[in-house]
């Protein structure tokens, strides 16, 4: 399945180190104006090569529009982003013919296609795949911001550093100003200390990314199947590296009791109903209540390490392999605009 969305489809394209990555958007209303300008600056956001903490590779991931749009806006008809690879280099990855790699999915992609799967930098399961992912996003926020529904990520914690402040009580502008976008500076420091210390060593470090909703309407989800936080949660674990999904109080919530838990509510001075505290994460049965919809994504530690590890070939004679190529020593980073992407991909897809 390589299409996300029921209303508003993205179906993505493309590999790693092929000709290029793009997506086909099918039910994009018509007169929605097309800001490139504002595309390309979140394409830029995820785009590798962007600082030292993130792998070199160097892609412009200057986006392409091929159709869909005229004059500006949309026309109704399915939307074509391409994404052009040019920094490719595939015999880093001549090794891996032969030989799977340790939690990657080239054992799962040989077995479930025959051996034809393009093994050249992870082919279809590569985190490069997330750009036309990121495009798509990119058009839903547009449309999102046409309704002022903000949807911000940030990260939270890279290995054991963790950032415990409210994200109420954080200002967002920061998010951009560091390369490890997480708006406590000082915190922020120690993650790129811990990356850069981490990728000498030839590992990798995994963390927790935070999504904040705000300004979602009322109803958006449906019983029973198609609940708004399932199809969240699909969407954030369809991002590589994804290993765990929350909203509201997530797993913590279950240390509490039931009177410490439920969300009471009140009318507040414009007659509005809310609640006074939030731990249903804006979603009570599995529809959005009006308040902010707060979510945490964990990513594991980047499966290629640029150390020598254990292995089997695929006559499943044991060998080793040592990791090649240019690769993130933490996805963290670049991971923020995926899952902003992801969460508006998923809102819109309610809405439209």
């Amino acid at each position: 399945m390589n299409t996300f969305g029921r209303n508003f489809r993205v179906t993505t394209f493309g590999e790693s180190h092929g000709v290029g990555i793009g997506c086909v958007i099918d039910g994009c209303p018509p007169g929605l104006a097309v800001d490139i300008a504002f595309i390309q600056g979140e394409l830029n956001r995820r785009r590798p090569g962007q600082s030292n903490i993130v792998t070199q590779r160097k892609e412009s991931d200057t986006v392409e529009i091929l159709s869909g749009v005229f004059e500006g806006n949309t026309t109704g008809a399915p939307v074509t982003f391409f994404i052009r690879n040019s920094d490719a280099k595939s015999k880093d990855y001549d090794e891996l013919r032969h030989t799977f790699r340790p939690s990657h999915a080239d054992f799962t992609y040989h077995k479930k296609y025959k051996g034809f799967n393009d093994y050249t930098g992870g082919g279809r399961s590569s985190a490069r795949t997330t750009a036309a992912l990121v495009a798509a996003g990119s058009l839903a926020k547009l449309i999102l911001q046409a309704k002022n529904i903000i949807i911000t990520a940030y990260v939270q914690q890279v290995g054991e550093i963790s950032l415990h402040t409210p994200y109420c009580d954080l200002d967002f502008s920061l998010i951009e100003t560091t390369a490890v976008r997480c708006p406590d500076l000082a915190l922020a420091e120690a993650m790129i200390n811990l990356i850069q210390r981490v990728k000498k060593e030839g590992d990798t470090v995994g963390g927790i990314v935070q999504g904040i909703i705000q300004n979602c309407p009322v109803g958006l989800g449906e019983p029973l199947h198609d609940k708004l936080h399932a199809r969240l949660g699909q969407a954030m674990l369809s991002i590589p590296a994804a290993k765990g999904f929350e909203y509201g109080s997530g797993f913590a919530g279950a240390a509490l009791r039931g009177s410490q838990h439920n969300d009471i509510f009140i009318r507040t001075e414009l007659g509005d109903i809310k609640t006074k505290t939030n731990h249903s994460g804006g979603i009570q049965g599995g529809i959005s209540n009006g308040m902010d919809i707060p979510f945490r994504v964990a990513f594991k530690p980047v499966a290629t390490l640029l150390q020598r590890q254990e292995t089997v070939d695929k006559n499943g004679n044991e060998t080793t392999l040592h990791g090649r190529g240019r690769h993130d020593a933490c996805v963290l980073p670049r991971a923020v605009p995926i899952v902003e992407a992801l969460a508006a991909l998923t809102i819109v897809d309610f809405l439209v």
